[in-house]
Formats: C-alpha cells, structure tokens, sequence
C-alpha cells in the first residue's frame, strides 16, 4: 500500500506574498492607476466622478465598475493610499488568483449594497469599500484557517487601523458608510469561502476500486 502524499500546506495560513517584491510592485501599479485616473480627473474638472455609483438608478448600475477607481480629491485619494498599499500587498498571501476573487467579490457586493441603499442622486467614489473588504477579510482569514500566524497579524492589524471599521457606522458626512459596510460584509464572505475551499481541496481522495 502507497501512503498518501501529505496534504500542501493550506495557502490561507501564510502570512505575506510566496513573491513579495511581485506582489507589491503589482499594488504599486494598482495605486498608480488610481493616481493617473485622479489626474485625468482634475483635468476634465472632476468630470469623471459623474461616472461613480448613483444609488437606484440603472444609468448609475455600471458606476459599480468605476467607483474605486475614481476618488472625490486628492486628500481623499491620498488618505485612502497607505491601507490601500498595505491591506492589497498582506491579501496576496494566498497568490494572485485568489487575490483577484477575493477583491472581485469585494469589489462587486460592495457596490451593489451602495448602488442598493446610498444616497439619491449623488454619485459615490472611492476605494475605501475595497479596502475594508481587505481589511476584514485579513481580520477573520486566520480564525476560519485556524492559523495561529493569520491570527497574530489579525491582532496587529486591529491594533493599528481597527478604529477605522466604525467607518461602517452611519452620521459621517460625506462618506459611504454604506461601501464600508458592504464592503466588510464582503470581506467576511470572502474569507469563509476561501477556507471552506482550502479545506474541500485538502480532503484525501478516496481510494479507487
């Protein structure tokens, strides 16, 4: 009898990028991106934040898209650019295509929840979604793998920037607590689906006849 080969390490426990340098140079041409958008922005006078997400209406369904691209200033992008750079980089952990799923599905019900419950008539802009999304999906990724290094780096993570989830909170003017709820609502998800994956992947095959 063949012993069965051991199970690969699960990638959800690992703690950074398998290829650092990659992974941020990737989130540093992402943020470039948002930069260059930024500034395309100011020269058409902030005409591309009318492509942002109208709450309700079917012309503003596809600002679902474009919304974190797009930023309302350069304070508001600049604010948003170090958890951007940081959370992006910790959340390729587990390799570049479940990076892109787990930000996709951020990405896209942290729209919807915008473009469900936001304000009328007023387009909503900005990465601050997704960021939460990344942000909560680095919190709880651990406790779902049960992997005591996840968890550590949850709890330095809280240390630093948990203040901001009160951001899912409604009464701030002029910010989407709605992106920042639905966004974190997505991280969560995010993180359940991707250890429930692991785990089935990890399951020994059954022998054959």
């Amino acid at each position: 009898m063949v012993a069965p080969a051991p199970a690969p390490r699960r990638s959800i426990a690992r703690v950074l990028p398998a290829a650092p340098i990659r992974a941020m140079l990737t989130m540093l041409v992402f943020t470039g991106v948002l930069y260059g958008v930024e500034a395309a922005d100011q020269v058409t006078g902030g005409g591309l934040d009318n492509d942002g997400i109208v709450a309700r209406r079917l012309d503003g369904l596809d600002g679902i898209i474009w919304a974190p691209l797009l930023h309302g200033s350069w304070a508001h992008l600049i604010a948003n650019t170090l958890p951007f750079l940081i959370f992006g980089f910790l959340a390729m952990a587990g390799g570049i295509r479940q990076f892109l799923l787990v930000t996709g599905l951020i990405w896209v019900i942290s729209g919807l929840g915008v473009w469900l419950t936001g304000p009328d008539n007023v387009p909503t802009v900005g990465a601050s979604g997704v960021i939460f999304g990344w942000l909560v999906f680095l919190l709880v990724r651990g406790f779902f793998a049960r992997s005591g290094r996840q968890i550590v780096l949850a709890v330095v993570l809280f240390f630093f920037w948990g203040g901001i989830l009160l951001g899912v909170l409604p009464g701030q003017a002029n910010i989407s607590w709605q992106a920042h709820l639905f966004g974190a609502l997505a991280g969560l998800l995010a993180a359940r689906l991707v250890a429930s994956a692991d785990h089935r992947a990890r399951q020994p095959a059954l022998p054959g006849a």
